[in-house]
């Protein structure tokens, strides 16, 4: 008997713990259906590799497929990465990412966490960086979201504030600003407001986001926001903002290239991509009453993009230059801090290449037709911008036997600077189709020094008098004082040194007696040619040039003029707003009935894609999210329950198994 016990023993035991077991199963069951089951399948295709220097970069597309029966909330993927891998914060999109230990973790955001069964999620993509070449393989995937670890990714802003590297509607949300009453339009050889009154615009330019830096350059140094507003307490109104169209079209597709500055003079641009980025600056331009001009300076990013002779280039189509500015315009259609957009920076092109040209035919390099082509594209978003169109290199001398450029004599053509040639205007004036729109073009010559180049109009000792026989009246200031339409000297300026100086002092001359609108060249002090009006520190001002340049800001009774309203230019205490300096208030510009342009025009490509609405909120999405927030709420709840019940079970359980195991024990 007494060696029989142990096992009556155990059998009291496993008893009790099924007793125990079977509450815990019910519970279970009741609480946490199984449910349907849900398989999901990840399919990976390389995109597109390439070198920078000593790195190998590949792009993937990772899209993922519930072939199971029930929908899945939340997914995770790890992938095999080869060591050392690393993701700058812009390498991703539609996922957030992670490396540790050779593993790439994704997980989603919260506009595609859900997979309903037989549906696919997509264009999740990624840009892996190494010093070999390698694959990247699918190790797994399953359902359910696990937190990565940002170890791996390199020390780069975010893509988003909440979303590291979200697209969609709601990434990212522009500013508000004021809207409405300081769009402009002509009248003559005038700019007027829409009261009438005659505004004079003086601006700047600052290049950065043509160069690859993907933000101002100098940023790397100063502070943006302190920078813009510097330029708006000098007393310029206008800021031209060189850009490319390869940058506008990736954003345009939710890729966001790293921004290149200083994060410890900046931590307040560290949470945004460059795109923010580039919405935080519009937004603090406006709060300056500092008004913006986007210049499409080169097709492709590049620093030295602007040398290629025209809008497109054998990477950088036609039709997505189009899609480029078409995407700005879009972007920007509520926010008159944008009131202009020069259609391209500097077409240009000798007899011998192919290069741009100016006639009344549809080849691909008249810039004439293309510039009516996406003048109206932007007016048929937004038909309040002022258009501004560039002249080209050369204009035949015989229009009668060289109209179509077929010679390549340089001797049967008029020769200028680069975008400054506008004689063409004369033969072939841009026409919008209508006189509404017609009235929103604005010429803009480029306009240069001997340190640039020597053109023949500088041999001897040229004078004032000799820049406008030679050069000047020909080739665009005719555009003026016939009163055909207003120039914009778009680009001017230099060293303050001899003979450089000479021409500066009489291009300033004309400016001044002709009241013509110009954005000086530049603010950067990485010009190369031309030197800037700050120094390398971005932050102290070249006194010397800037007093040279200041003759020629709109002042009136000692105060600068900004181009804004209600809103002063700066917050020095020395600029006004537009409405003090007129002494006229100006109601917001109504909705315009869009019509379609009479000209015809060139579909953008397909495979670019429509523009991104970022201010519209989508309610299915939002309905979607506050359903999985109810979703989250209620397991919650659910596991909490259990845990106590859970809990109340053992106690009892342990309670009874105790006075068994006592009862047992007595007896013996």
């Amino acid at each position: 008997m007494f060696i029989n016990k142990p096992d009556n023993l155990i059998r009291q035991l496993k008893r009790s713990t099924a007793v125990i077991l079977v509450p815990f199963v019910i519970i279970g069951v009741c609480l946490f259906p199984v449910s349907a089951e849900s398989i999901l399948n990840a399919s990976l295709t390389k995109v597109n590799a390439w070198q920078e220097g000593s790195i190998y970069r590949t792009q993937y597309s990772l899209s993922i497929v519930n072939d199971g029966s029930d929908s899945v909330l939340g997914w995770t993927v790890k992938l095999s990465v080869p060591e050392g891998s690393y993701m700058n914060s812009s390498d991703g999109w539609n996922g957030s990412y992670s490396i540790r230990d050779e593993i790439l973790t994704i997980i989603p955001l919260s506009y595609n966490q859900e997979i309903q069964p037989g549906h696919t999620v997509s264009d999740i993509g990624f840009i892996i960086s190494c010093k070999k070449k390698s694959e990247v393989t699918v190790i797994s995937v399953s359902s359910g979201s696990e937190i990565p670890s940002p170890t791996g990714i390199g020390p780069t802003q975010s893509a988003s504030n909440t979303d590291p590297t979200s697209t969609g509607p709601d990434d990212p949300e522009r500013p508000d600003t004021v809207q409405g009453d300081d769009y402009l339009t002509t009248n003559g050889n005038r700019i007027v407001d829409r009261n009438g009154s005659v505004v004079w615009l003086t601006g700047i330019n600052w290049f950065g986001y043509n160069t690859g830096t993907n933000i101002f350059d100098g940023v790397w140094t100063c502070n943006m926001e302190d920078a813009l507003e510097s330029i708006a307490d000098h007393g310029f109104n206008l800021l031209r903002i060189p850009i490319s169209s390869e940058l506008v079209l990736e954003w345009e597709k939710g890729i966001y290239p790293e921004a290149n500055y200083n994060r410890a003079t900046n931590s307040e641009l560290t949470s945004m991509n460059s795109l923010e980025i580039f919405d935080y600056a519009i937004h603090i331009c406006a709060e300056n009453g500092l008004k913006v001009m986007f210049d499409i300076h080169s097709a492709e990013t590049d620093a030295m993009g602007h040398m290629t002779n025209l809008w497109y280039t054998d990477r950088i189509s036609v039709e997505q230059y189009y899609a480029s500015i078409e995407f700005l315009a879009d972007r920007y259609k509520d926010d008159d801090t944008l009131i202009a957009f020069d259609l391209k920076n500097e077409p240009h092109g000798k007899p011998h290449e192919v290069g741009a040209i100016w006639n009344d035919s549809e080849d691909p390099s008249n810039w004439k037709h293309v510039a009516e082509t996406a003048g109206n594209l932007i007016l048929d978003i937004n038909p309040h911008l002022l258009i501004l169109i560039e002249g080209i290199e050369i204009y035949p001398k015989d229009l009668s036997k060289n109209a179509g450029y077929a010679s390549e004599d340089s001797a049967d053509y008029h020769f200028c600077w680069w975008g400054g040639n506008l004689r063409g205007v004369r033969d072939y004036p841009i026409d919008f189709g209508s006189p509404e729109r017609n009235a929103q073009i604005v010429y803009s010559p480029h306009d240069y020094g001997p340190d640039v180049y020597q053109q023949p109009w500088f041999s001897g000792e040229f004078t004032y008098e000799s820049l406008q026989v030679d050069c000047w009246s020909d080739n665009w200031l005719y555009i003026h004082r016939e009163g055909i339409a207003p120039l914009l000297i778009g680009e001017w300026g230099g060293f303050m040194r001899e003979p450089n100086l000479s021409w500066m002092t009489f291009l300033r001359q004309l400016i001044a007696e002709e009241a013509i609108h110009h954005t000086f060249w530049c603010y950067n002090a990485n010009s190369g040619d031309t030197g800037g009006l700050v120094e390398h520190d971005f932050i102290t001002w070249d006194e010397e040039k800037y007093e040279f340049v200041k003759e020629v800001l709109w002042q009136e009774d000692g105060h600068f003029v900004g181009l804004d309203h209600v809103v002063p230019l700066g917050k020095a205490g020395n600029g006004i707003a537009l409405s003090e300096a007129t002494g006229m208030e100006v109601l917001p510009a109504s909705e315009p009935e869009v019509t379609q342009s009479i000209t015809e025009t060139t579909a953008s490509d397909s495979s670019v894609g429509e523009p991104i609405d970022p201010v519209a909120t989508d309610a299915k999405e939002d309905a979607t999210i506050d359903s999985v927030n109810d979703q989250e709420r209620n397991a919650v709840k659910d596991h909490n329950r259990l845990i106590t019940v859970i809990i109340i079970i053992s106690i009892v359980s342990v309670a009874v198994i105790g006075v068994t195991i006592y009862k047992r024990l007595k007896k013996r």
